[in-house]
């Protein structure tokens, strides 16, 4: 009997801006760094809050997307706050970041530095 296995889709959408960033990060990263990783650590008024970091090693559940511009991991502890997730890279006049659109969040704090799911 043969299984078939199909490939499941990335927990977090990328937008070509948030790639693009990415492969600039990686750019400027040290020698050490594997790849990028985001996670929701507990922090802010709300509870959850997303942060973006090198990383060196790969942990066992993290899920890892590969990228034009470098590889991208998620948190295995935090997959399951931002399935469905789109992530994107947006600058202005004053300010730049990763902006995300989580579907799984239920709140936000007023300054929008953390969510609650």
């Amino acid at each position: 009997m043969t299984t078939a296995t199909r490939e499941r889709p990335a927990a977090v959408v990328l937008t070509p801006a948030a790639e693009a960033r990415i492969a600039k990060l990686m750019s400027m990263a040290p020698q050490e760094a594997i790849g990028v990783k985001l996670s929701t650590p507990q922090r802010g008024c709300s509870g959850l809050a997303y942060s973006v970091d090198y990383v060196t090693e790969e942990a066992k559940f993290d899920e890892k997307i590969e990228t034009p511009g470098g590889t991208f991991y998620i948190d295995g502890a935090s997959v399951l706050y931002l399935i469905g997730s789109t992530m994107d890279w947006q600058e202005d006049d004053f300010t730049a970041g990763f902006v995300f659109d989580n579907p799984n969040a239920k709140g936000a704090c007023g300054c929008g530095e953390s969510f609650t799911v």
